[in-house]
Parts: structure tokens; sequence; C-alpha cells
């Protein structure tokens, strides 16, 4: 007969075994920088539950702008808090220099992106495509009686002194984009912006009410009046059309610029397995699927389908757009953006 105490013995023991698997079995936990609002809802809701689900991880957004996430990964390179992250193309192009990202393994997916996705070496990928152009307020040009924009030129239109919002270039891809093509306008190109900065106060800043860090605040710029017209991508004034604001897009006749939004595992992470296969399903057709229909991000996978009637409509204008989009220069700029900030700051929004 076993007595008591060899038998409270054996229950502690089991409880032991018990509670030391469940300390192995429990989720892993992944952390991924990425921009927030509309991009963090989007992949919480709608994408990342079923690979946490399949997988038994929890995913955490870690959310900045395209500086934000690279200056935490790039202060966190010798042990990365992150795992994943997604930059504007541009920033991506810097952190891949740095060395802050890993190549990723080859995958069906990786075939199935559109063509122009895949950075050097696959260090990074195109995730959501987009273009920076100009957007405006819809109500106030009915009210005012006043035609779509058609020109970045636009932005130097007398008839919008006071009324319009531009992002910073030294903080904003949005407002670096619409500063480069006023550049490209003016007579100079990525690797000469005399012509930009000489002419941007005389001709566009006059007309400036704010210059913002980001586009924050473009939705309640636009509902209060005070924002007549400002660079920004069609998703996000599809966006502000959901929220029922009054904004819609306009396609500069000298063409968009091209905004990616790229993604990268982060080099030395310490879950590299997982953290591959995170970004392999990111890239799906499935994943991106549910990203165009839950927050309009546009795929770079081609396979990747509208689930509605209007969803199929939206792919078809950015495609159209696409043709006469403009493909930055980025190699020159972040060899010289330092400088252009320095020069932006004191010149332009002093």
């Amino acid at each position: 007969m076993i007595n008591r105490r060899t038998a409270l013995a054996s229950t502690v023991a089991a409880f032991a075994v018990v509670a030391s698997g469940a300390a192995l079995a429990q989720s892993k936990t992944l952390y991924v920088g990425m921009n927030g609002g509309n991009f963090e809802r989007t992949f919480t809701q709608a994408v990342f539950p079923e690979f946490e689900k399949a997988n038994d991880v929890k995913i955490v957004v870690v959310p900045g702008t395209s500086s934000d996430i690279l200056a935490k990964a790039t202060a966190a390179k010798d042990k990365p808090q992150m795992h994943v992250m997604f930059l504007d193309d541009g920033v991506m192009v810097r952190a891949i220099g740095a060395g802050l990202c890993e190549k990723l393994k080859p995958g069906p997916e990786l075939a199935e992106l559109a063509q122009g996705t895949r950075m050097k070496d696959d260090m990074a990928v195109g995730i959501d495509l987009g273009m920076t152009g100009l957007a405006y307020n819809k109500k106030m040009f009915d009210e005012k009686g006043w035609a779509a924009p058609t020109s970045w030129m636009d932005l130097a239109d007398p008839k919008f002194k006071g009324k319009v919002v531009f992002q910073s270039a030294s903080a904003s891809s949005f407002g670096l984009h619409a500063f480069l093509m006023f550049n490209r306008i003016q007579g100079g190109n990525e690797t000469n912006v005399e012509p930009g900065f000489n002419k941007f106060r005389e001709l566009i800043g006059k007309n400036v009410l704010e210059f913002i860090p980001s586009s924050a605040k473009i939705s309640e710029m636009v509902q209060t009046g005070e924002a007549a017209i400002f660079p920004l991508t069609p998703t996000a004034v599809a966006t502000l059309k959901e929220k029922g604001i009054a904004a819609e897009y306009a396609q500069p006749k000298e063409g968009s610029v091209v905004l990616m939004v790229a993604q990268c595992v982060i080099a030395n992470n310490s879950e590299p397995e997982l953290a591959q296969k995170l970004a392999a399903y990111l890239l799906s057709a499935d994943a991106q699927s549910k990203a165009l229909a839950a927050g309009n991000v546009v795929p770079s996978n081609t396979k990747a389908k509208a689930t509605t009637p209007e969803a199929e409509e939206k792919l078809k204008a950015f495609h159209a757009n696409m043709k006469t989009a403009v493909t930055l220069d980025w190699d020159a700029i972040n060899a010289k953006r330092p400088e252009w900030n320095s020069r932006w700051n004191k010149m332009i929004e002093r």
C-alpha cells in the first residue's frame, strides 16, 4: 500500500511535468514593425489571425512611420526586438544597405509577384503597391465650382492660397514625392534638386497652410474645411471615403510616384524560421486578398483576388494610373537625403 507521503510526492511530480509541458507549449510571439492606423488595423484584424491560429503564435504590431521603425531596428541591430518590418521602398533601400535584412527564402509566392516588386537579391519584397498623387476636398471643390486638379503645379494655383496642406519632405514619403515631382517640372532630377529648392517657397510654399509630419491630420483638416488639396495615395483616399470624408484622388498628368511598401525579415532575429514563414504567408495570394478586402491594401501578388465589385474597380483604376507612374532614383535620393532634410527644415519650413 502506497503511503500518503509517496502519493503526495507523485502528485506534485505529475503537476510539475504538466506545468513544464505547458511552458514548453506556450505560444511564441513575433513582433512586426509597420505603419499604424489603417495598415495595423487591416493586418491585425484580417490577415494575421489565420497565421496565428495555424502556427500557435501571437503577432504583435510595433507601430510607427517607416523612419520610426528603421530607427528602432537600427538601435537594436545587435539584438533585434522585431522579426519582420514593413517600410516604404526608399527607406527599405537604406535598411538593406545597413545590413538589417536577411534574404527571403525561395518559395512559390515570389514567382507570383508583380514585376519590379522584388528588391535586390530578394532582401525585401513589395507587399503593398501604391502611388503618391494629388487628393482634394471634393465638398469644397463642388461648392467653389472648381475642376478636379490635373497637375502637380495645381499646388501653386493662387486660388488655393492658405488651403494647401503639405507633408514635410524631411519626414514623409508623400511630401518628398511631391517635392521631387515639382523639382522635375522645374528642370531638375534626383541628382539635382536646386531647381526645386530655389522655386518651392515662391510657387507652392506661399499657398501652404501647414506642413505636417504625417497624413494623420488630413481627415480632420478636410472635415473642418482647412484643406483643399494635398499629396496622398489612392489607398489613403479610399480609406477617407469609407469614413464618410469627402476626398477624391486625382492622377497628375506628369505622373504619380510609385510608393511600394516592402517587407523584410530582420537579420539575426530570435525566430528566423517562423519569421520567414510569416513573410511567405504575407506574400501569398490568400493573405493579400484579405488585406485588399479589409483595408484597400493593393496586392503585389498577381494571383490575389478582389472579393467585391468595388474592390475590382479600385484595382482597375490603380493599374490604369500605374501606366504613368514614375519610379524615383532611390540610390541618388538616399545618398543626399540627410542634406536635403536639413535644407528643407531650414529653407522651407522655417
